[in-house]
Order: C-alpha cells, then structure tokens, then sequence
C-alpha cells in the first residue's frame, strides 16, 4: 500500500518518537524496529485475534493460571488497591484480575490511545462502579499516574510475557522504572514465558491462518501511512525462528527481492534476503526469571505455573532496597 506524499503546508501528524525510531531502525545494521510500534488500532486488533489461535498458548495458559489462583490473590493484595496494568485491559485475563480482588481503581497504560478508550470503556461496562483512569503514553518512558490513586496502595499487572519482548538490560530498565512509579511496599504480578521445545515455540509466533504474518506486517503498512512511506508490503515475508543462544524467538520481515523505498524523504535499499527485526520475545526459566526480577528491584513472594510448566505468573513486592547482605 503506497501513501501519497503529505502536500505542501501539510503537517504530519506522525508520533515523532515513531518517526525517530523508524528511521534510525531502518538506516543500522542490523536494521530493527522496536517491537511496541506494532500496537496502532489495527495492530492492536490483530494482537487480540493472535491470542485466541490454537497455536498461541500463553493467553489460554495464562488465563486458565489466573482463574486457578483467583482467590489467593484476592488474599494476597492489599485492601483498597489500585490496580496499574502496564498495556491496555485484556477482555479475558484483566477482568479476572479485577474480580478476584475488587480494587478500588484500575489504571491502564497504553500507546495505542484508540485503542486504549476502547478497552477502558469496555471495562467500565462490565464493572460499573469502578473508578478507571486510562493513561496514553509509553511504559517505557516515564508514566505519571492519575492524581486519583496517588494515596491508594499499588499492584502493577504485566501479563502476557511483555516483559520478555526486551532485553535483559531494558528489562531490568523498565522493572525499576515500575518500581518508582508503583511505590515502595507495591506488588506486581507478571507473566513470564517458560523455556520450551522449539516444536511449540515457532508455531506460536507463524501461525498456519497467517494472523501473525499479517500482524507483522502491518508495521509496514503503518509506516507508509504514517509516515509518507513507499515501501512494497508484498515485496516482504513474515519470518519466526528460535534462537536457543538468546533463549528468544526472534520475529522479522524478510525482503523478497532487491528493492528501493522512502520513508518520511529518506531513502533506503534492501537487498532480497535481508530482514527487518522487528520482535524478540525471550523466555525465562525459573532462575533466570527470579534473577531478572530482583535486578529490577522486585523481591518474588509468590510463583504460579500450570502442570505442563509452560507459563508462570509471579507475585512481586517492591520491598526496602538493602545495601548490604
């Protein structure tokens, strides 16, 4: 899909932070994309449709977790809680989180504003007198919560293994930044993706429908709208592999053929056969994920995972820092 070139006068209404990252991303080598600028409306819409494929396990593994241990994280959480959920409310797995504990607020954070409004008004349908405070921006700069919760104990949710689409060092960048936003003596309850056969793996992120590919894709069509780009989407393909030294399934799109494209004035070549990284998502065993956690500044108290140790949820405190031992 091709967008014309904005006329003259015409002021782009393009995220500049998008913008940056596109181009920079495009013009490195390795060339790579960060993994949040897929959650436009539409990307957001394919993202809930690659959730309910067979071959994507964590949301149904996830979900099953979380409606098991309902009512210990009801015991769990503190009284009057407000409830900050790092991306927009699942229309599965938030809703379970919000019932098991009845908070007396729920935040969510998104980048996808459409989208954000959308499962925010939903949520408010479905539990009428609950306050919700929706927030646009990105977690991965800093976020001000509402005037609202500023008094109200914390409990952070990050399902979905989010937290694996960084690296180690990002992660551990984030989980601090969490730290300082929720509070010291705040909670969070994270979903962390297992180590597991390949043979599972893939499948899940090149899916036999295309859902994936067609999610994958339409950062392309995002940046030619967005961004005045003339970029081929045909001309690519969809590409999922596991790469066991990273223990991380990379996604990418592969150039088909030799080609030329501009994006926001700027010119870029690709040769056939090189590729756009535009996803990781790395899995933890258990060690690791503790580890990762502490780095970040949260002690876990509490470790779920389902019989096959696919997935685990892990309950967080952000307890008193120690200097020493």
């Amino acid at each position: 899909m091709l967008k014309q070139e904005p006329q003259d006068g015409e002021q782009s209404l393009a995220d500049p932070n998008f913008r940056a990252d596109v181009l920079s991303g495009l013009g490195g080598q390795p060339r790579a994309i960060p993994a949040r600028w897929f959650y436009d409306r539409r990307g957001s819409e394919l993202f809930e449709a690659i959730t309910d494929l067979p071959e994507y396990y964590p949301t149904r593994t996830e979900t099953a977790l979380l409606m098991q241990i309902g009512p210990q994280l009801g015991a769990l959480a503190a009284p009057n809680a407000a409830v900050v959920e790092f991306g927009s409310g699942s229309s599965t797995k938030t809703p379970i989180l919000l019932r098991a504990i009845d908070p007396a607020a729920y935040v969510p954070i998104d980048i996808s504003g459409e989208f954000l409004r959308h499962s925010a008004d939903a949520l408010s349908q479905a539990f009428p007198g609950l306050p919700v405070h929706p927030v646009e921006a990105d977690f991965l700069r800093p976020v001000p919560l509402p005037v609202q919760v500023a008094r109200l104990p914390k409990l952070g949710f990050f399902p979905g293994s989010t937290i694996g689409n960084m690296n180690a060092f990002h992660a551990v960048d984030l989980l601090r930044a969490m730290r300082e936003w929720l509070g010291e003596g705040a909670r969070l309850l994270i979903g962390m993706d297992r180590i597991k056969s390949p043979d599972i793996l893939v499948p899940a992120y090149d899916d036999a429908q295309g859902v994936t590919a067609a999610f994958n894709l339409n950062l392309l069509e995002r940046i030619n709208r967005e961004l005045a780009g003339t970029i081929s989407v045909d001309a690519f393909r969809h590409r999922a592999l596991w790469n066991a030294d990273a223990a991380r399934i990379e996604m990418h799109l592969e150039a088909q053929r030799d080609m030329e494209f501009t994006v926001d004035g700027r010119t870029f070549a690709m040769d056939a056969g090189e590729t756009i990284h535009t996803e990781n998502s790395h899995k933890y065993g258990p060690n690791g994920a503790r580890m990762l956690l502490r780095a970040g500044g949260w002690t876990p108290i509490r470790e779920w995972t389902d019989p096959q140790d696919w997935f685990a949820l892990v309950l967080c405190e952000a307890q008193p820092l120690r200097m020493a031992p």
